[in-house]
């Protein structure tokens, strides 16, 4: 371009306009295609990680899944990973993608049984404010999770982590609702130290001789509520009342109430 057609374009101001004009729809638009270039990318790259986190998530679930299955009959110790992987459908690298050994495996197919009984305590005890007959709620859930789910049951009790101090996360709930019998003079102060093993044993033992005795409708019934009379006059509670949750509880389990 000569000089003297530079000159006369830049002395014209409707010229000049229409030049800068140009050049910002340009620059604009340049910036709309990087702005979108960018953020196409970055949706990519966002896809790209949920599907991986998604298919990672499969993974881990099918392997609980098959651990689910074969800890009913065997310990950890004696179910080689290949037994694990091949059940699930998947590669043996996967399982160590997830789980450091066969312990941290069967620690974590426990906690997923674990937490379905706490969701199912959370549940019975919802609208509960009674400390008392929300230990007495707990007891009966856990009773009725080893009649209605007898295999999950027993791997939750051929766990070798067993979660029993009170500080574990599991818990929490019990702990609350001990001190808070406590506080409201419910039941005795030895439970403070040792009501949360005290409680998780007597769970522990009713569920697994449910599921050792099969028992009819009835004595599971009555086993529950012999199990809840006991328990929480051990803790403390007033004959009475303890009385009145074990008949409730009885009553609910023979499907009177």
């Amino acid at each position: 371009m000569s000089s003297t057609l530079i000159m006369a374009m830049t002395s014209s101001p409707r010229l000049l306009g229409l030049m800068h004009r140009i050049a910002s729809d340009y620059l604009v638009n340049l910036i709309e295609f990087d702005y979108l270039v960018k953020y196409a990318l970055c949706m990519a790259i966002q896809a790209l990680q949920e599907t991986k986190s998604s298919r990672s998530g499969r993974t881990r679930m099918v392997l609980i899944a098959a651990g689910l299955d074969l800890l009913v009959d065997r310990p950890i110790d004696a179910i080689p990973i290949d037994d694990f992987v091949a059940s699930a459908g998947v590669a043996k690298g996967s399982f160590f993608n997830h789980f450091k050994d066969k312990h941290d495996f069967a620690a974590a197919v426990a906690t997923e049984v674990r937490l379905g009984v706490e969701a199912e305590v959370a549940r019975a005890n919802a609208g509960v404010s009674d400390p008392v007959a929300r230990i007495a709620g707990g007891m009966a859930v856990a009773a009725r999770f080893a009649i209605e789910q007898p295999r999950r049951t027993m791997v939750l009790l051929r766990s070798q982590m067993p979660a029993t101090s009170q500080s574990h996360p599991f818990n929490r709930g019990l702990m609350d609702d001990i001190e808070a019998g406590l506080e409201q003079g419910l039941l005795r102060s030895e439970a403070r130290l040792s009501g949360v093993p005290y409680w998780l044993g007597l769970c522990q033992v009713l569920m697994m001789h449910l599921i050792d005795t099969r028992p009819s409708r009835q004595l599971a019934a009555d086993l529950l509520g012999d199990m809840l009379l006991m328990g929480l006059t051990g803790l403390g509670a007033h004959p009475a009342q303890a009385e009145e949750l074990s008949r409730a509880a009885r009553n609910m389990q023979a499907g009177e109430a």
